[in-house]
Order: structure tokens, then sequence, then C-alpha cells
């Protein structure tokens, strides 16, 4: 009687679930079979070099003015409407996934520690740290006067800032010397358009200075008065002068102290961990350049470093009686150098550390006594200790195939502690001291994981694809211990892929939603990053970024041929530049990927670096090329992923974007979406989400962001098919 009735029970939990399935497989198709939007066509002829393209929905860019405007035109009402009824679609098509959705929220927040703190770092005097309360979206910035047991000081509560806000970051805090005053960047718009404001920590009280269009960050000279910040073009967003602005005084009386007219170079200003000198930096993708000014001598001008080169770069930190430079004069993977402080003519450097093919040198961190170098080989970060006196050098050692560990906030030279940041795809963020003289490590927190978290329930890998010319490509992958890797097991492959930017093998407590259930996270590490060294980034820009994409798609053949994956279970993503690789990879090999993800993807190429009026343009023409020249245009016309859309069947696609995004533009993701739906020849989901109040970054505050991390996820999950995971 027993067995028939345990065999009734699971005749009828078959049926359920049989009935369940069908259920959302209705309303899966009920939801794809409403009508996407059609945009508009209203073809624009764009021509250079005698080639014309016909762009049918370039009508859809919109001024700032336009977005802002209290009383909308025809044109920006148009837009508008186009993409609230993408929303719309995107919710429509979604809707069967709705408790999916809330579902995964509530799970990846849930892992998040409400009240939490951030590992407090001593300067000046006082110990600073940021923490968090329960149910509040917003970091509150706080300091304690010499010891930790003493009462707690609220600088900044950007909670309370943000209350009349749909979006709102605070940046660049910067406190005097004196420790009176509070300098701080708000964005209210997400467009990275900041005003600094001054706060006096003693009374509380909001200064009446308000620095308009600004960028976060800036330098308090020893006066405790004379403040230099930067300014943007209002036009472009480019950094491009630095001001003398005195505390209490109407920022028109500011004073003008540099003014950048080549408009290929970031600029901004900041003080030196020694606090003896102001230091403006230039920057552009190939050169460097700095003016210094001791920071005692406020009125005083500014002395450049060296005359300006032709692809230089390198960086400074002043050290007692000396400059240390990190250069890659005649050195490609860069060396350490130094000079007098009163001669830095560059016959007068002398090497301290030579130059290594194979390995990187990223960075500095100086200490009375030591010197700790960040370096980077084989797509792995290393920390290398060298003591200043008897020159002894040592490594330290993390035991782990794939992780990332960099130096974290150390702003006095006299002390013998570093600290530093380690983590892994299986080991949450932590924040570690480490004693240079005893070697002894102290973990001084580690990233919690509400609800637990077993690191040993989880592998990692490293592996590597041959690319088509060859080289090997690094890959890190991560999967649950209980994971079959098969031909069905689902896979989402990451990248980025451009300006040296290196893609590290982070812990991320959100992924654990998909890795829990069954999926392989796999980072591809390839060309136009620096994880191989500079020579990795030089060999995926400009006129050899094709390696890019390939080595992607390269990456993901190996995934298949290797079995940890299959065409019909691969994913991939990629945001800004990554977005533009994934808009690559689906014209170039449709068929290896069942869904894309792109975020605020560049995807116009052309059209966005022919127009010098969009901010990061004219810094970005040693990335890309300058569509000016015949050979960059051809080149970049190969490739840019809307001009390359074509009659061909596409992967399920999922873009999201923000309407205030300054870095790349709303209209270049709502063009590719028009085009895509206009010549693609299958039935894959194709939908786009806009967020009407943010930009570059998406959503602000600690939670929301995480409300499209459940969208993309539900729609990873909806194309595998999947029920939930108990």
């Amino acid at each position: 009687m027993k067995q028939v009735l345990n065999l009734f029970i699971c005749l009828n939990m078959v049926l359920i679930y049989s009935c369940q399935q069908e259920s959302k497989d209705m309303m899966r198709e009920n939801a794809r079979s409403a009508s996407a939007p059609v945009a508009l066509k209203k073809d624009s002829l764009l021509t250079m070099h005698g080639d014309t393209r016909i762009d049918p929905y370039f009508w859809m860019r919109l001024t700032d003015d336009q977005k802002t405007a209290a009383e909308p035109d025809e044109q920006t009402k148009d837009v508008v409407t186009y993409l609230n009824a993408e929303n719309d679609y995107t919710e429509h098509v979604m809707s069967h996934t709705k408790e999916l959705q809330e579902e995964l929220y509530d799970e990846i927040i849930g892992r998040i520690k409400q009240n939490d703190e951030s590992v407090p770092y001593f300067k000046n005097g006082y110990w600073y740290y940021t923490r968090f309360e329960e149910g509040q979206e917003y970091p509150i910035y706080c300091r304690k006067k010499s010891s930790l047991e003493n009462e707690e000081e609220v600088m900044l509560d950007a909670n309370v800032l943000a209350k009349d806000h749909e979006y709102y970051n605070a940046s660049g805090l910067t406190v005097s010397p004196d420790n009176k005053v509070l300098a701080f960047a708000e964005d209210t718009i997400s467009r990275r358009v900041y005003s600094i404001r001054f706060k006096n920590l003693e009374t509380g009280e909001l200064y009446e200075d308000k620095l308009e269009n600004a960028q976060p960050g800036g330098a308090w000279a020893n006066d405790n008065k004379t403040f230099f910040y930067t300014i943007k073009n209002k036009i472009s967003l480019l950094s491009e002068k630095i001001v003398r602005h005195h505390l209490g005084e109407s920022p028109g009386k500011d004073q003008i102290v540099y003014h950048e007219t080549n408009p290929s170079y970031y600029i901004g200003v900041y003080k030196s961990k020694s606090d003896d000198f102001i230091i403006i930096y230039n920057s552009s993708t190939l050169v460097s350049d700095y003016h210094t000014l001791k920071a005692d001598n406020p009125k005083g001008a500014f002395t450049q470093f060296i005359p300006r080169g032709e692809k230089h770069e390198y960086s400074i930190e002043h050290f007692q009686d000396k400059w240390y430079i990190v250069t890659n004069s005649e050195a490609q993977n860069f060396r350490l150098m130094e000079t007098p402080v009163g001669n830095t003519a560059q016959e007068n450097w002398t090497e301290v550390i030579g130059h290594r093919q194979d390995v990187l040198l990223q960075g500095i961190d100086v200490f009375n006594n030591y010197l700790v170098v960040s370096e980077r080989s084989n797509a792995l970060t290393h920390l290398r200790i060298k003591n200043q006196s008897s020159g002894e050098e040592h490594y330290l050692n993390f035991g782990e195939p794939a992780y990332v560990a960099f130096t974290s906030t150390n702003p006095e030279f006299n002390t013998s502690s570093l600290r530093f940041v380690y983590s892994s795809l299986t080991t949450p963020r932590s924040t570690i001291d480490y004693d240079l003289g005893t070697r002894k490590r102290e973990i001084k927190k580690q990233q919690e994981v509400v609800g637990g978290h077993n690191p040993e329930d989880y592998v990692t890998e490293r592996i590597f694809a041959t690319a088509r010319d060859g080289v090997k490509i690094p890959m890190s992958l991560v999967y649950k211990k209980t994971t079959n890797k098969s031909e069905n097991t689902p896979c989402l492959q990451y990248a980025y892929g451009s300006y040296g930017s290196s893609t590290d093998p982070w812990f991320n407590s959100s992924r654990l939603s998909l890795l829990d259930r069954g999926f392989i996270f796999a980072i591809a590490h390839i060309r136009g990053g620096q994880e191989m060294g500079r020579q990795w980034y030089d060999d995926g820009k400009m006129f050899k970024k094709k390696n890019t994409f390939n080595d992607f798609i390269d990456c993901s053949k190996h995934l298949i041929a290797e079995k940890y994956t299959s065409a019909g279970h691969l994913y991939a993503q990629g945001g800004s530049a990554g977005g533009l690789l994934m808009g690559a990879v689906v014209n170039m090999a449709p068929e290896l990927y069942n869904g894309v993800m792109a975020a605020v993807p560049f995807v116009d190429v052309i059209s966005t670096m022919m127009d010098e009026t969009i901010p990061l343009t004219t810094n970005e023409f040693d990335e890309w090329g300058n569509p000016k020249n015949k050979d960059s245009y051809d080149y970049m016309l190969s490739y840019s992923p809307y001009d390359q859309v074509k009659e061909q069947p596409y992967p399920n696609l999922l873009i999201t974007t923000g309407f205030f995004d300054s870095q790349v533009q709303y209209w270049e993701p709502a063009k590719w979406l028009a085009k895509l739906r206009d010549k693609k020849t299958d039935e894959n989901i194709l939908i786009m989400k806009t967020n009407m109040e943010a930009g570059h970054g998406g959503a602000s505050g600690r939670f929301k962001r995480y409300k499209e991390t459940a969208l993309s996820y539900a729609f990873l999950l909806d194309l595998e098919g999947r029920v939930l995971v108990d």
C-alpha cells in the first residue's frame, strides 16, 4: 500500500510540475507574441572620404538641453515615447519572469550586510571610515579623532542629501590640512557633471561656496583656505581648466592656473602623499604631463616636471628629497626611476628597477623604509616588497590559481604596515594589513556574505585558449563543485578588452545566484587589456582592434570544444567598450551564443568618433583611431557593430542603457536595437531596458542597481528554461 501511495504522490508531482512548466511556457509564448515597437525611419546621409552611410535612426540623438528642458520639443517627445515603448515591451516580454526577478533580487540583496562599515584608515590625526545603515541606499562618511574609542563625527550623510533626487552621488571627499573643512562633489543627474561644496566640520554648516561644472576631487593648499579643482568643458564634458578657489569668496573670483587646450588630454589636480606638493596631471592615451607647485605657496606658479614628449607615459611620487618616476621611456612594460626634487630633467633620472619583457610595472607605494611595487604577469597581479635601506626583496604569496591583489589606502609614510585587498572568484574581498618587517598578515575585514558562503563549495580554473593567430588567451573560470561540465551546462562568458583595463578574477556575491543554479562563469582575458603586459594592450587597439573580437570568439570555441558547454547554452556579457565587443561578436559569430547581454554598449563607432562635441571622443583617437583619416575610417567601419548589422539570425539579446549617460550616449544602443530588429531573420528575443533617470553607471544606491542584475539573470535563466533552485 505504501509503495502504491508513493507512486501516486510521484505521479501527482510530475503532473503538477508538467502543468506548471506548461503554464510557464504559455506565459513565455504570450509575452513573446506581443508586437515589438518599430522605430521611425528618417534617413540621414553621412558622407566621409567619398563613402556615404545611410542612417535611418540618426534622428534619435538629443542634446543635453533637450533632455533637461522643462517643455520638451517634438523630437524629444518622439525619442522619449520610443524609449518608453521599448521599456514597456521589455516588461511585457519578461513579465512571466516577474516572480523570478523578485526572488533573484531578494536573494542578491539578502547576501549584502545591511549594517556595514569599511575598515578605518588613519590620516593626519583622524581615523576615517564609511558605514551603511539598514535599509539605507547611500553611505555615511565618518571619522574619529586619535582613537577608534572616541566619539564618532558624521562628516557627510549621503542619504540626507539624496532624499530629493532620483539619482545622487557624492564623490571626491577631501579634508583640509587643519581637519576643519570638508570639500565634496555631488552629481544629481548621473551625467558626471559635479558641483563642489564645502562643509565646516566643526559647526556642520555648509558654506555658500558652490563650484559648478566641476570634476570630483581636488587639492587643499597648506593654508587651509585655497582649494584647487578642475572645471569641465560644458559641451564635451572634457576636463580642461585647473582653477584656484579661495574659501569664502565668490567662485566668480576664481583664477585659472592651468588651461589645457589640446582636447585629447584628461586633466586633474591632486596633492602628493607627502602633502608637500600640489600636482596637475595631464593624460592622453599615449602621453603624460605633470606640473607641480609647493603646497605652502598656493599663489605661486606651477612648474612643468619635464617637457611634454611624444608617446611617453609616466607617473610621479614625491619622497623626501627625490621623485620616483614610473615610466615607459625605453621600457614598454615600464621601469622605475628616481631624480632629485630640484632637478627633474630627464637626463638626471637614474634607474631603480629595470624593464622586464614579461612583467608589467603598474605602480608603487612609498613608505619611509619600504617600497611596494605593484606588478602584473601571466594575467595575475603581484606585490613586490623592497627594503629601501638593505635592498632586500620578497613577493607576497597568495596560493590560488586565479586571484586579484592590490594596495589599498596607505596615506601615511611613517609606518611599516601595508594595507592591501585580496579576492578571488571564490574568496570574498578581504582587507589585509601586512607588516612589512615581520611579514605577518592580519585580515582586518572580509566581505560578509549574509546567509553564509563556503569557498570550498566552488572550483576555480585557469585555462588557456589558442587564438587563430596562435596566441594563448588566459581564461578564469568558476563553478560549483556539484556542476557537471558537459554540452548541456550553461556558461556565461564575460570580457572587456579595451583601454588597457585588465579584467581581474573578483568575487561577486550576486554571481552566486547563477553559480548555484548550475552556471559556469568564465572571464576571457582578451587582448586590449593589460593582463599579459603592455603588448597585450597594444595588440588590441587601433588597427589591431579585431584581435579583441577574435580572441573572445576563439575563447568561446575553446569552451565548446572542451565540452564546458555548447552553443545552445553559451551566453556572453560585456558593458561599455565591452558592449562594443558584444556587438562585434554577434555580427561575426552569432551561431555561438544562445543569448547576449550588452550594457551601455559603444556600438556606433564611426558616428560617435566623428563628433568631437561628444564627451570622450577626442581623448580616444589613439585608442580607436580618428575617422577623419581614411585608413582609420575604413578599419573602424569594418567592425563598427551598428554599421555591420546585416540580415542574418542573431542570438537572444538584452540591451541596457541610461538616458543621461555621458560616456556612451543612449542613442547608440537605441539605434542598434532598431536596426537589429529591422534586419534580423530570427524569432529570438530582442529587448532593451533604458533607465530614464540614470547614466553610465546605472542606478545610484546600494540596492537599486541589483534590479537590473535580477533582470539580466532572469533573462539567462528563462532562456535556459530552468525551474528555481530551492
